[in-house]
Parts: C-alpha cells; sequence; structure tokens
C-alpha cells in the first residue's frame, strides 16, 4: 500500500513539475548547458536503470540498440536472490525522480518538455514494475494505470450481446453464433504454402502506401519469419540501425484479413516505422540515448500499439483496403474475392467485441474467474474458438495488463487524429508522423 500511495503521489507531483514546465514551453530558446547536460545524464542512468530491470525479467527489455558496453556483463541467475538489484534499482529510480523534480523551473522547448513528460512516465512505470517484481500486486486497472498510463473502459455482458445478436442475423446458417462464425471463417484462411506469399504482398503495399507520406531512412530494412509455439500472432523486434526482425505465429489458422493487419502492424506504417523514426530523430539527431531501450511494460507500448492498430486505417482509407485485396491478395490467396464485402461486414461486427478481452483480462487477474471461466468468457462474448481463447488466455497470463495497449491504445491514437485532425487527410498525417517519432505519453493525447 505504501508503494501505491507514492506512485499516486508522483503522479500527482508530475501534475505540477508539468505545469510549472509547460508554462515556459513555448518560448524559443533550448535548454541551457546546464538543464541538458542534467538531462542527458538522466537518460543514460534511465537507460542502465531498464537493462538492469531487465535481468529480473527476461521479458521487460523489448528493444535496445544503445552502446554495447551499457549492458550487464554476467547475465543474472534470477533463480537466486536478487533482493540487492531490486533495491539498487528502487533507489535509483527514486533518485532519476527526484533528479527530474529538480529541473522544474528550467526552460523549454515544446519537445524538450515532451522529454521530460515522457522520462518522468516512463521511470513511474519501472517503480511499479519493480514492486510487482518483489511480489507486490495491483488491481487490473490500477496495474494498467502506473503501467500504461492509462485505464480501459469496462462494459456488461449484455453490450457485448447486443453485438453478437446484430451478428447472428447476418451469418450464414443456425444455432449457435460461435460455431456459424467459425464455419464461416473456415473459407478465408490462408493455405500456409501461400502464407508467405500473401504477406510480402501485404508488406509491400503497406509499405508503399506509407511512403506516400512518410521519408524512412534510406536503409531501412526487415526480415520475415515464420514461428510456432508464441503466446501472440505477430512480432516485432527492433535491432537498431532501422532493421526489424519481424515474425508470424503459425499455430493458428491465419485468415486473409491478418494479411494486412499483421503488415502495417508489425511494418508499415506501424513498429518498424515507429522505431525507425524515434531512432532517426530523437536518437541520431539529438542524441538522446534514452530512446535506445524499449521497456516493454511501459506507457510507451500504448503509444506504439495504438498507432500500429490505427495505422492500418491511416493507409487503407473507406474501401481501399477491400478493393485492394479482391484484387491482389484473395487473388493470391487461392479465395473467392466476391466474398470479401461479406468477410468485412462480419469482421467489422466482430472488432466491436475487442473490448470484451480486456474484461476477461481484469477479472483473471484480479482472481474473480479462474482458467475456465476466462475461456468460456473468451468464447462466447469474443467469439473465439477454444484454442484461440487458450491461446489468449496464456498471452493475458505472460502479459497481464499489456492487453489494454491495444484497442485502448487504437481509440485514443485515432480520436486524436480525428480531433486535431478533423477531415483534413494532409493534417491527419502530419499528426500521426508526429506522433511517430516524438516522445509521447498516454495521458498527454487526452
Amino acid at each position: 500500500m505504501r508503494l501505491k500511495a507514492l506512485l499516486w503521489k508522483n503522479s500527482y507531483l508530475l501534475l505540477i513539475v508539468s505545469f510549472l514546465f509547460v508554462s515556459c514551453s513555448n518560448k524559443k530558446d533550448s535548454l541551457n548547458n546546464e538543464l541538458e547536460s542534467k538531462m542527458n545524464n538522466v537518460a543514460e542512468r534511465y537507460v542502465k536503470l531498464v537493462l538492469k530491470v531487465g535481468e529480473l525479467d527476461g521479458d521487460y527489455v523489448d528493444a535496445y540498440y544503445g552502446p554495447e558496453g551499457w549492458q550487464p556483463h554476467d547475465k543474472l541467475e534470477t533463480s537466486g536472490d536478487t533482493t540487492a538489484l531490486k533495491n539498487f534499482c528502487n533507489a535509483e529510480t527514486d533518485s532519476l525522480l527526484n533528479n527530474l523534480e529538480e529541473l522544474k523551473n528550467y526552460k523549454a522547448t515544446d519537445l524538450e518538455t515532451l522529454r521530460y513528460k515522457f522520462l518522468y512516465k516512463q521511470l513511474l512505470a519501472v517503480k511499479a514494475k519493480l514492486f510487482m517484481l518483489s511480489g507486490g500486486t495491483f488491481s487490473f486497472d490500477e496495474e494498467s494505470k502506473v503501467l500504461y498510463d492509462a485505464v480501459a473502459p469496462s462494459y456488461s455482458k449484455e453490450h457485448y450481446q447486443k453485438i453478437i445478436v446484430e451478428l447472428a442475423k447476418i451469418l450464414p446458417g443456425r444455432g449457435d453464433v460461435l460455431t456459424r462464425l467459425e464455419e464461416f471463417r473456415k473459407s478465408f484462411v490462408i493455405p500456409k504454402e501461400k502464407l508467405d506469399t500473401v504477406f510480402n504482398a501485404a508488406i509491400a503495399e503497406c509499405k508503399k502506401r506509407t511512403l506516400d507520406f512518410i521519408q524512412l531512412p534510406a536503409n531501412e530494412n526487415f526480415k520475415i519469419e515464420y514461428v510456432t509455439n508464441k503466446p501472440w500472432s505477430g512480432y516485432n523486434w527492433y535491432k537498431g540501425n532501422y532493421f526489424s526482425q519481424i515474425q508470424i505465429n503459425t499455430d493458428l489458422p491465419i485468415y486473409i484479413d491478418r494479411a494486412i493487419d499483421l503488415a502495417a502492424h508489425e511494418g508499415y506504417p506501424g513498429h518498424h516505422v515507429y522505431n525507425s523514426l524515434l531512432e532517426e530523430n530523437l536518437v541520431k539527431k539529438n542524441g538522446w540515448t534514452e530512446f535506445t531501450v524499449y521497456p516493454l511494460f511501459s506507457p510507451q507500448s500504448l503509444i506504439a500499439e495504438g498507432t500500429a492498430n490505427f495505422g492500418i486505417e491511416m493507409i487503407f482509407p473507406g474501401n481501399s483496403r477491400i478493393e485492394f485485396e479482391k484484387k491482389v491478395l484473395f487473388p493470391l490467396a487461392g479465395l473467392n474475392p466476391n466474398s470479401a464485402e461479406k468477410c468485412y461486414e462480419v469482421l467489422n461486427l466482430t472488432k466491436q467485441l475487442n473490448y470484451s478481452g480486456n474484461e476477461a483480462a481484469r477479472n483473471f487477474l484480479d482472481g474473480k474467474w479462474n482458467n475456465k471461466e476466462t475461456i468460456n468468457w473468451l468464447m462466447k462474448y469474443s467469439l473465439m474458438s477454444k484454442e484461440r481463447a487458450e491461446q489468449r488466455l496464456k498471452f493475458i497470463e505472460k502479459y497481464r495488463s499489456y492487453v489494454i495497449n491495444y484497442n485502448l491504445g487504437e481509440d485514443l491514437i485515432k480520436n486524436y487524429i480525428l480531433k486535431y485532425g478533423g477531415n483534413n487527410n494532409a493534417k491527419r498525417w502530419s499528426l500521426f508522423k508526429m506522433l511517430l517519432s516524438t516522445p509521447q505519453t498516454p495521458s498527454g493525447l487526452k
């Protein structure tokens, strides 16, 4: 409870500090040399801190491409006593938070103010993660607040049932909606022998459309791998120097709509573009070393997942996605292009069930539901097959409240773009590129 109070106290302090910091952010003069030196020192120590926390949790450091010498030399035996390391990390986190508070009276540009807020929120998330690694617990909503700077809305089962009733009206056949949906979806599975061809065509189109609006580093590149036995459907492992390793999980059948979803989300204009632009604009141009490391359980993930999901709509507005898939992807997969409209009519309704997965995670992690109850909910209100529900539960067990980053993240980014970009496509893309290439926090976009 003491740690929870400290975290919320720090959040309150951030509001005060941010007000003082932002009050002078519109002035044109840059931070003076003393401030820049202190900020860079905090940034370097932050990177080393995140790498040390990564010794306690192998999933914590999602990407690192900073100086090799900053990484711990000896791999920690996590089965042993980690008390000393946890104590060091906690003390270092507190010290860095205090250092940031000492900088509140300096003048800053808009971009430097964003940097300050970003580091503060990231460090609060480090503090929360260390609390959890020491056996501390949060409720689902408390956890998402301190780790991702956001809380997902909660909906009743009646909300989802209304959507399922509408879905039942348009699905072929009679009887159980899940069974009918599974039968309907069988017609849209990409044959395994055609998966690579379809996915490469999808990522090529996503890249072409992205380049119409965003200039990328000349040497950016990626590699695709097909893997099994993973709790996720796709993953981008960013390696630095504008290079990504994109992995696609083939444990379960991959439907035709997932080709664009994965290509855009993991590649263009999603994670690959996001990480490349941060490296180009913040690391190489500004020398901000904090962006050479990406702690997975942090507010940065909600921005990353949100832009990756909404990026699909950015490059395929209106009916352009269906038209492309009918013309290119359906034939490449050996599927009937005339069924595309019906496919997306069903998909658009099933997407409205996305938040039901959050509800499953919330009740499971809060100890209200066991494994069976969680799987049953996912089958009934997310309309997942038993196999997909079991895979989702594995994801929840491993990544916990991270699930909010996909749907809440997408909604947050979408609402921000529509609020400030309106119907002006050029303005929307300007805002979207800004979100991909500058320090952002979820609470800063509300």
